[in-house]
């Protein structure tokens, strides 16, 4: 007689009622763009600058005549108000990493979507069309009060080049914001990236003014009394064309500078999200 032997049975294999698509960079997209706009700070921070662009150009516009934008453009009302509120777009660019590291939601980013680059290559993408749409509208909104409420005879020519020049504002700005990104991807600690990018903001007018005492480094002083952050902002909206320093610099050569950096910075972030656990 034979004996009869058993197999165990053998897992079915299981097949997901659900549709799974393979994963690409619109659903990274997604995920960010969820992100973002789930959050309190993203609330705050863009809408800090919102009332204090629109709020400051408003207040501004209601205080000049039709004769001051002879030597102004319609635009230069709102750079009051985005002097302080790049800050806000600055904060918002470190938080929208950093605050993960802080809570421990990148581990559970990095498990979903394990390409970092893709993941890392959505944050920037969503949140620099984020920060120029926001800056852009407002910085436009009140451009357009002042053309409408001091647009008479008195106020003289204006061309297209003066919104060109606050679109470029508005770029600069953006690229200050990704800038922030960057260097909170790296840093991977909330206050330490922030006042990194108070630093790059607020020290170079003061190290400029310090060097230019001394014949010896002058000349760089001066390069950097130039080529500063508030004084690159006021030449994009018309209101800086030298001075006791010499011809300024152009305002390619302003934005070129800030994208050199930002993009080192950038591919920096890349590197170490890369090779790093978390």
């Amino acid at each position: 007689m034979t004996p009869t032997t058993t197999t165990p049975d053998r897992p079915r294999s299981y097949s997901s009622p659900l549709p799974s698509p393979r994963p690409h960079l619109g659903h990274a997209l997604a995920s960010e763009w969820t992100k973002l706009i789930s959050i309190r700070s993203t609330l705050w921070t863009l809408g800090a600058l919102v009332l204090t662009v629109v709020g400051v150009g408003m207040l501004f516009v209601s205080q000049t005549s039709d004769r001051d934008y002879e030597s102004i453009s319609f635009t230069t009302p709102a750079l009051f108000g985005l002097m302080v509120g790049q800050v806000a777009v600055m904060v918002l660019g470190v938080l929208t990493i950093s605050s993960e590291h802080a809570t421990g939601l990148v581990r559970t980013t990095f498990t979903a979507a394990p390409d970092r680059f893709r993941v890392l290559t959505a944050k920037y993408l969503v949140f620099s069309v984020t920060a120029f749409t926001v800056t852009a509208l407002s910085v436009f909104v009140v451009g357009i009060a002042a053309s409408l409420a001091h647009g008479g005879a008195a106020a003289g020519a204006h061309t297209a080049d003066e919104w060109l020049g606050a679109a470029a504002g508005c770029l600069y700005v953006t690229l200050l914001g990704v800038l922030a990104l960057a260097i909170g991807a790296l840093v991977r600690h909330s206050a330490g990236a922030i006042a990194v990018m108070l630093g790059v903001v607020t020290l170079p007018p003061v190290l400029g003014a310090m060097l230019i005492v001394w014949e010896a480094v002058a000349p760089i002083g001066r390069e950097i009394l130039q080529r500063n952050v508030p004084v690159a902002l006021s030449q994009l909206f018309g209101m800086q064309e030298g001075g006791d320093l010499g011809a300024a610099p152009s305002n390619f050569s302003n934005v070129l500078i800030l994208v050199l950096i930002t993009g080192a910075t950038v591919a920096a972030s890349y590197v170490m999200v890369g090779r790093r656990d978390v």
